[in-house]
């Protein structure tokens, strides 16, 4: 059986839109093969509203969730008629996070895969997060699935992306939760250097460490807790930027870095993790896996750029893959829910 299928994926760092499309067969076991991918960077105008959508009113919010939806069905079509695309089976949407409360049993991903339909006349399915929440997990990460399914050789998967979280095998069974937050904070620190991100970690490179902020960031509560568990932009406002307020930018990158890869290498080495695949944005950050590479023996595994750039996307084309055979696309394991679960919204 081959199925082919589009991911769209909008991470919280707004570095762009990622759209993925992707071959799956299974013959023994799952394979994938990519076979184009871009990422389409935000016009201000949407990053600006996207960014500011945790501020809007209930009204306001239900129309960017339609006009999202409109949007990312046109820039799904445009790229099916650049690339002269043809046989695709499905779109699989995450839409972009907004709110993400899963204690109170909610968490919101807004672009209306109804409007992506319209837009595009093929089947999507969108919404993969809520099920989960309501069902008692975190609705996150719900990558592992692709982990254990498409690239199972590897005995952990990082993503390094607005948050890093890490999947990794746990007693036979698939485990997953968030590190810790990345480029959700450096991105905003580079943004008082008038840059969109830094660039190789150059920034963190020239600043000074401050011991005594980078002890306030470790002893966050968060990193005590037990898996499963999640992050949102919510926990940066309440825990995260209110410390960084009063530091030099430079000082706060280099030591947010540090941060990062000390939680990160704390994980990798508890578990023994001898092989570690890592993606996401963060990836290209030099001196953020340099750091990590110095705290732990871990082959710290960086793929082709396609697979760097856009493997959540991939993972999500796979999910709704995997949703249109209603077979389990959520492991219990790394989200906390009540059980395995077929996750996904049909339009």
């Amino acid at each position: 059986m081959r199925v082919q299928a589009i991911g769209l994926m909008s991470g919280t760092s707004l570095d762009g839109l990622d759209i993925c499309f992707s071959a799956f067969e299974k013959n023994n076991g799952w394979n994938f093969q990519i076979l184009h991918a871009e990422t389409i960077s935000y016009p201000e105008e949407w990053e600006k509203k996207l960014r500011n959508s945790i501020h809007l009113s209930s009204e306001e919010l239900l129309e960017l969730h339609s006009e999202y939806g409109f949007y990312l069905g046109r820039k799904v079509r445009e790229f099916i008629e650049r690339n002269h695309l043809q046989n695709i089976d499905l779109i699989a949407s995450h839409g972009h996070t907004v709110f993400h409360q899963p204690k109170k049993k909610f968490t919101l991903q807004i672009g209306d895969g109804r409007a992506i339909k319209i837009e595009t006349g093929l089947p999507v399915v969108y919404d993969f997060r809520s099920q989960d929440v309501l069902m008692g997990g975190n609705g996150a990460p719900l990558v592992p699935i692709g982990d254990e399914l498409l690239f199972s050789e590897y005995d952990a998967c990082l993503n390094l992306g607005g948050f890093s979280n890490i999947s990794l095998k746990q007693n036979n069974r698939r485990i997953a939760f968030d590190i810790a937050p990345v480029n959700i904070v450096l991105n905003k620190l580079a943004r008082k250097f008038n840059k969109n991100f830094d660039e190789n970690g150059d920034l963190a490179r020239k600043g000074t460490l401050d011991e005594i902020l980078l002890e306030k960031l470790n002893t966050l509560d968060f990193y005590s807790l037990p898996h499963p568990k999640s992050l949102g932009i919510e926990w940066c406002n309440e825990f995260i930027f209110p410390i960084l307020e009063n530091i030099q930018p430079e000082d706060a990158l280099t030591t947010f870095t540090e941060h990062v890869a000390q939680q990160i290498s704390n994980i990798i080495n508890q578990n023994s993790l001898k092989s570690v695949l890592c993606t996401g944005g963060g990836s290209y950050n030099t001196c953020l896996i340099e750091k990590i590479r110095e705290k732990t023996e871990s082959r710290i595994i960086i793929p082709e750029k396609q697979i760097v750039d856009h493997k959540e996307a991939l993972i999500f084309a796979f999910m709704g893959v995997l949703r249109m055979n209603n077979e389990i696309n959520v492991l219990s394991s790394a989200t906390g829910s009540n059980e395995d679960h077929c996750s996904g919204v049909l339009a």
